[in-house]
């Protein structure tokens, strides 16, 4: 991590991720590169369906693979890019036939470095396979749910998953969020850990810099009125007043909550939820 000097109240605790270190320098390739335009979080109807949304810097968008159906074919990583779009580095693979496409790296890997999509290939970071031919215990990340769709699961900066068992054709897969899920052994994953593990770890230091993302300011629910939110109202600094704490719209909400619907169609893929409640 990068820090600096305080020469100003808000470079005291700013702390950032050292990309001159960690990524090649190249342009990002033009023909996987497309416009994107900012919604604001609205929808269709002009009207706000993702709040805290607005503003920001333009981005470009990358066009990453996430289906990898370019299967027996080794690739070489050319470059490490910023992704300005998600959190993880993306990184240029060129294929073996001269094709080039944009993929999410995992850690310690290298400008120079191999991968291969394979039945066949080797359990080794950057390789990707199916879940029935992985042993136990290895760290799987760009999960798909079902053979040849594309990576679901375990796809954001220092995120991985780890098999647990391989029972009856399904692997059991543990989630960064504690969930212990099955999932087809026919479905493919990546091996290894999402790279730029130091991305939580970053302190933005001012408010300015989440206005530069494209977040705008959350307002508490104590500080609103009773008519605008479940925790509003009282005098002075008052309680949310129940012991559950709730969204806007009196939904359960916060890590402390249990807030899968009970008859998602996945449930029976569930081996053990996601720990919630205090931690010891």
């Amino acid at each position: 991590m990068k820090t600096y000097k305080p020469v100003t109240k808000s470079t005291r605790q700013l702390a950032t991720v050292e990309y001159r270190k960690l990524l090649s320098g190249h342009r990002p390739e033009k023909s996987l590169v497309r416009g994107k335009r900012n919604t604001g979080g609205r929808n269709a109807f002009g009207r706000i369906t993702m709040r805290h949304r607005g503003g920001g810097h333009k981005k470009k968008y990358r066009l990453v693979d996430f289906r990898f159906d370019k299967k027996d074919v080794p690739a070489r990583v050319a470059s490490i890019e910023y992704d300005p779009l998600r959190s993880a580095f993306i990184g240029l693979a060129v294929y073996a036939d001269g094709e080039k496409r944009y993929v999410v790296l995992p850690q310690r890997v290298r400008v120079g470095d191999t991968f291969l999509v394979s039945e066949t290939a080797p359990v080794k970071p950057g390789n990707r396979l199916p879940l029935s031919k992985m042993p136990v215990g290895t760290f799987v990340y760009n999960i798909a749910l079902r053979p040849g769709a594309k990576a679901a699961l375990a796809r954001s900066a220092g995120n991985y998953a780890e098999i647990v068992a391989q029972d009856a054709g399904y692997t059991h897969v543990k989630l960064p969020s504690t969930e212990v899920r099955k999932i087809i052994g026919t479905a493919w994953a990546s091996v290894g850990e999402v790279s730029n593990e130091e991305y939580r770890l970053q302190v933005l230091g001012k408010a300015g810099r989440s206005r530069w993302m494209g977040i705008r300011p959350t307002v508490r629910g104590s500080a609103m009125n009773p008519v605008d939110h479940p925790h509003g109202g009282g005098e002075g600094r008052a309680g949310r007043g129940s012991r559950r704490q709730k969204t806007m719209w009196g939904k359960p909400a916060g890590k402390r909550q249990k807030t899968r619907r009970p008859k998602k169609y996945s449930n029976v893929f569930i081996v053990s939820r996601r720990r919630v409640g205090k931690r010891k």
